[in-house]
């Protein structure tokens, strides 16, 4: 339960901001608009490791630090979205 239970936690903001990358890319925004969701889940794991290694600690503490590794996991899935051009853009 120690893994499942911060994985399951971070299904819902990594569904989200997966979805939200989607849907900027989708919609023809900039790449900076593009890249703004996975900013923001990184800078939330990254406050989240800091609270649970300085404030929490120990089991609890991993447990967020686990948490903040799932969310970076999301967070790099959501880069890969955001980047991703399309073959013939490029070419026209």
């Amino acid at each position: 339960m120690m893994l499942y239970g911060p994985l399951l936690v971070s299904l819902i903001p990594g569904i989200i901001v997966l979805t939200l990358t989607w849907w900027f890319s989708k919609k023809g925004f900039s790449l900076f608009v593009r890249m703004l969701p996975g900013c923001f889940l990184t800078i939330i794991a990254a406050i989240l490791f800091y609270h649970g290694f300085v404030n929490i600690r120990g089991f609890e503490g991993a447990a967020y630090g686990i948490l903040c590794f799932f969310l970076i996991i999301f967070a790099l899935a959501s880069f890969a979205m955001g980047v991703k051009v399309k073959l013939n853009t490029i070419r026209n």
